[in-house]
């Protein structure tokens, strides 16, 4: 089978395409066709050698929609969609014809979505669903800050938070565009600056909001723990700008602050499907929107299109097969 292989890590040079051995089905594992898969910036990041855990050579890839070619007879021409933080690092990933994965990692793509829209799904939604109902429990007519809105993983929270019947802040540098789900579903936006936290709490009756999403973390830290109402929770995913942070603990502790961590690459294949189950309905009842698929490539591209997200895009980046 074609794949795309790296044996060391470096820019997207590295990446080469290749004939790799057919894989088989076995008692606990199916072989899925791969349709489309996405290419992440953790993707790009785990060929540059950003991941000391990564083992190579390497197929790299998290996300992929597909058709079961091998497997149980029921599983046989379903069509799937999944994610992981092992795939792409610890075992072969996505970015090839075919992958092999354990039976339990098999969750039906949403009838709705393409395979193109369906990979580019897990990454996103899965720690934006972890964040936002696992961890923090958002509930209807709660207020929820998301900082950066306008970003990948904060598109994915606003939509899911607005599905479950809050009221979502969008906190960005920038307006967020009106054209994308996150830009219409947002109740108020406030521009990320030192007046952030001043006018949430404007918004808020003067208590600040009940969960903040943080998708920056780092240099938006302190910013995340000056929006949270007492007993407020607040979750990190990132360390944007620096890792290590300071904030004032005596302010901290007299709120009751919940600080939360998120890392949705500690959850394989296998862990994350009952959350991409989770995901379908929304997906199918239109409460939940796929993202703008800015520029696909065929596999042979696959440098290319690693390169067009390590430049930044405005919409993903999808490898079709």
């Amino acid at each position: 089978m074609k794949a795309i292989q790296f044996k060391s890590f470096g820019n997207p040079e590295v990446l080469e395409h290749t004939d790799l051995p057919a894989l088989h089905a076995d008692a606990d594992n199916v072989v899925v066709q791969v349709k489309a898969a996405s290419v992440n910036p953790s993707d790009v990041k785990n060929v540059s050698g950003h991941f000391e855990h990564t083992v190579l050579p390497r197929t790299p890839g998290r996300d992929f929609s597909g058709v079961v070619v091998e497997g149980p007879e029921a599983w046989i021409g379903a069509e799937v969609w999944g994610t992981g933080g092992d795939i792409g690092f610890t075992r072969d990933g996505t970015h090839a014809e075919f992958i092999k994965i354990p039976v339990t990692a098999l969750s039906r793509k949403p009838k709705t979505l393409s395979h193109a829209e369906a990979s580019a799904i897990g990454v996103n939604f899965v720690v934006a669903w972890l964040g936002t109902v696992e961890y923090a429990h958002l509930q209807a007519g709660e207020t929820i800050a998301v900082i950066g809105a306008g970003g990948g993983v904060g598109g994915a929270v606003v939509q899911i938070a607005k599905a479950r019947g809050a009221r979502v802040i969008g906190v960005d540098r920038h307006p967020l565009d009106p054209e994308t789900p996150a830009g219409r579903l947002i109740d108020d936006y406030v521009p990320f600056d030192d007046q952030a936290a001043e006018r949430v709490r404007a918004l808020t009756g003067g208590a600040g909001a009940d969960v903040v999403y943080d998708t920056v973390g780092g240099v938006a830290f302190e910013t995340a723990l000056s929006l949270v109402k007492r007993r407020g929770r607040v979750l990190e995913i990132s360390g944007t700008g620096k890792r290590r942070v300071e904030f004032d603990l005596i302010d901290f502790y007299h709120n009751e602050t919940q600080l939360l961590g998120v890392d949705s690459a500690k959850l394989g294949v296998a862990e994350s499907a009952p959350l991409m189950t989770a995901l379908v309905e929304g997906f199918e009842s239109g409460q939940l929107t796929g993202p703008a698929i800015a520029q696909t490539f065929p596999l042979a591209q696959a440098r290319e299109a690693y390169a067009a997200v390590a430049g930044g895009t405005r919409g993903r980046v999808v490898i079709t097969m």
